[in-house]
């Protein structure tokens, strides 16, 4: 324990950073932020919240932490649940701008628990705002994610930290990190609400979950965010049908609270979409991937600014990539909007063209794609502390991306199905069978595995078909049925009436001598 207080002592020394200097700017900002948030003006904490809390980190703390919690107390009265507020941003702020060590990993850990113990059982009289709400709950998932991939590498780890690590067992601890998300979820009684406001009975989506009664949106809040943060952290572990499981109480087809913060939304989508892709419901994933990528398209110019800007434009790619893999395990290009289509054959057409033929190199680019767009998965299991000590950080990606392999290699044989249905509409079993060189039993037998392997069950329990191309066998001929997509010319006149109002207003600009 000395060692690592000494090697924390040392980190700030070298980076001539003082825990107890607290600059003017500091100070004013600490002062006003404490009134504003006993005052309940959610504008001005927002305002603090993204704007300064950012402008003097860059200025003043770019490569050392702010000051410490102690340093500042005395300035807000000592307030309990402002310094865990505080301590929430400063550990915040260290993980986005240096490594943080494995003591301050574990006093953060603690931070946390502190934060949702008074959210859980005591009074919180407060109104934050919705980005500092998802902030809380995206950075707690996030640091747990952070905390088993350090714990998972432990070729190089020092006997101190083997030490702490023991001492600390419980520590993001993937029981209490679940644990901690489901009591807000059941403590808010956000699932209950939501149900009474479909009936008129309840008005939370209508206010972005704000109390304009003089209550707090601390916790309803939260617990909302929460169901968005179990998806996140079952993706993490694999677990899709339960993370799936989760979100249900959110519908996702309309707006909601989750829409009022963009990483919130992004965050959301991704993780639902890329578990319908490895739950093979490659329709779902392409409809969501596909929406949300159209909104990043048309906003993405007004968060410029924002201090998530280069994280929106890593998951729109990474988005881009998942929807490459979908559409090519399920051409249903149908369902993508022109201008999304036009940017992923920009960016993935010539490989998507390559998948098709699931030769070496088209599962190379599988790999390729998935290893670039997947979740960081990890392994939430404690490490063996016995010698000689190994890293086993990637393996839970290793499991997910074989899982994925398998299933991607398997659709092989589809492929060749695929290509003769399109071409026929009634072909009996002996003509196709030769055709793809195989004999009449093997044949019915890759038509069922086609039959399997284009039909999923969504999260009502039903069965519903991702297949493009389907068909039924009737006395050994086989009958196709391909859907024809509903033409939609909407779009296309919309485009055109656009163009001519422009063109007319240009023509008025004309002065004619």
């Amino acid at each position: 324990m000395a060692n690592q207080d000494f090697e924390e002592r040392q980190q700030t020394q070298e980076l001539g950073y003082d825990p107890n200097f607290v600059p003017d700017s500091v100070k004013s900002f600490v002062v006003h932020l404490y009134r504003h948030i006993r005052e309940k003006n959610v504008y001005e904490i927002h305002q603090m919240y993204e704007s300064s809390f950012q402008t003097l980190s860059e200025r003043l703390f770019k490569d050392t932490p702010w000051p410490s919690v102690d340093a500042v107390a005395h300035y807000v009265d000592n307030d309990h649940v402002f310094c865990l507020l505080y301590r929430e941003m400063w550990f915040r702020h260290l993980y986005a701008r240096l490594t943080p060590t494995l003591r301050q990993r574990i006093d953060s850990w603690d931070n946390y628990c502190s934060l949702f113990q008074v959210v859980l059982h005591g009074v919180v009289n407060m109104q934050l705002p919705n980005q500092w709400l998802w902030d809380m709950v995206d950075e707690f998932v996030y640091q747990f994610q952070s905390f088993c991939q350090y714990r998972a590498k432990m070729k190089n780890k020092t006997e101190q930290e083997i030490a702490l690590l023991r001492q600390f067992d419980q520590a993001w601890n993937v029981y209490g990190v679940l644990n901690f998300l489901q009591a807000l979820v059941e403590k808010s009684t956000i699932i209950q609400i939501l149900d009474q406001e479909k009936e008129g009975l309840e008005q939370f989506t209508a206010t972005d979950g704000y109390d304009y009664n003089g209550g707090s949106n601390v916790l309803k809040v939260l617990g909302y965010f929460s169901m968005v943060g179990l998806l996140r952290v079952h993706c993490l572990l694999g677990d899709y049908h339960t993370g799936i499981k989760c979100l249900l109480p959110i519908d996702i087809s309309q707006q909601g609270v989750y829409t009022s913060v963009i990483g919130s939304h992004i965050t959301t989508i991704y993780h639902y979409g890329f578990a319908n892709l490895m739950l093979r419901r490659y329709v779902e994933a392409i409809r969501e991937f596909n929406k949300i990528l159209l909104y990043i398209f048309k906003t993405k110019q007004y968060h410029q600014k924002s201090s998530q800007y280069e994280q929106i434009l890593k998951k729109n790619e990474q988005m881009y990539a998942l929807l490459a893999i979908c559409l090519s395990l399920c051409p249903q290009s149908r369902l993508v909007d022109e201008t999304v289509n036009s940017q992923l054959r920009e960016k993935y057409g010539e490989k998507m063209a390559r998948m098709q033929r699931y030769d070496d190199e088209a599962f190379a680019i599988y790999d390729e794609l998935f290893s670039y767009a997947c979740p960081k998965f990890i392994t939430p299991s404690a490490p063996s502390f016995e010698e000689p000590l190994v890293n086993y950080n990637q393996d839970a990606y290793r499991l997910q991306l074989k899982l994925f392999l398998y299933e991607a290699k398997q659709q092989q044989l589809l492929s060749g199905v695929r290509t003769f249905l399109k071409v026929y509409s009634t072909i009996s079993l002996a003509k196709l069978a030769s055709y793809m060189e195989v004999d009449e039993p093997t044949l019915r037998t890759i038509l069922m595995t086609y039959k399997h392997k284009t039909h999923a069950v969504d999260s009502d329990g039903k069965i519903t078909s991702n297949a493009d191309v389907d068909f039924y066998i009737d006395d050994d001929t086989i009958h196709v049925v391909e859907s024809k997509p509903a033409k939609r010319y909407g779009d296309y006149f919309l485009r055109q009436i656009v163009k001519l109002e422009g063109v007319i207003n240009e023509m008025d600009g004309i002065k004619l001598d």
